[in-house]
């Protein structure tokens, strides 16, 4: 999550406002489903507060994804792969693109996987490594500007 923070101000997010996915159902709903949510996440939330990191969370992953779409959130931090995918692909299964935040270079994909199954055939969709290619170019231009 500090990595997140450090990447969104990086591209011009002064106070980003990230939200972490429970692992968990209804995020435990009070240890009824697990405990991962209390024993874990939470205190490594708490913890991340402490050193100013505008975090939120466990955040249930049935919901959080909705509210980072309706601009609550800048990022949301999902716990495993298809946990974020599932909310990207439902939102805009041939538009959305991947992002990993942290890294020390820009680096994005497609939603969708490598599609071997139909490569050379000429029937792929190009939207998605369209997109991809033009976020990753915004988000050089922006880092760039902002480096200046």
């Amino acid at each position: 999550t500090e990595k997140i923070n450090k990447a969104l101000r990086d591209i011009g997010i002064r106070n980003p406002r990230i939200a972490v996915a429970a692992l968990n159902p209804h995020a435990s709903n009070g240890g009824l489903f697990g405990d991962e949510e209390e024993k874990e996440i939470r205190p490594a939330v708490l913890e991340l507060r402490k050193r100013g990191i505008n975090v939120s969370g466990p955040i249930p992953a049935d919901s959080v994804f909705h509210l980072a779409f309706e601009g609550k959130f800048d990022a949301v931090l999902s716990l495993y792969h298809d946990q974020g995918h599932i909310a990207a692909k439902t939102r805009d299964f041939y538009g959305t693109v991947s992002v990993t935040l942290g890294l020390p270079f820009i680096r994005t994909s497609v939603d969708h996987g490598t599609a071997y199954d139909i490569a050379g055939k000429g029937v792929a969709n190009p939207a998605s490594m369209e997109n991809a290619i033009k976020v990753a170019a915004e988000l050089y231009e922006r880092k760039t500007l902002l480096s200046r």
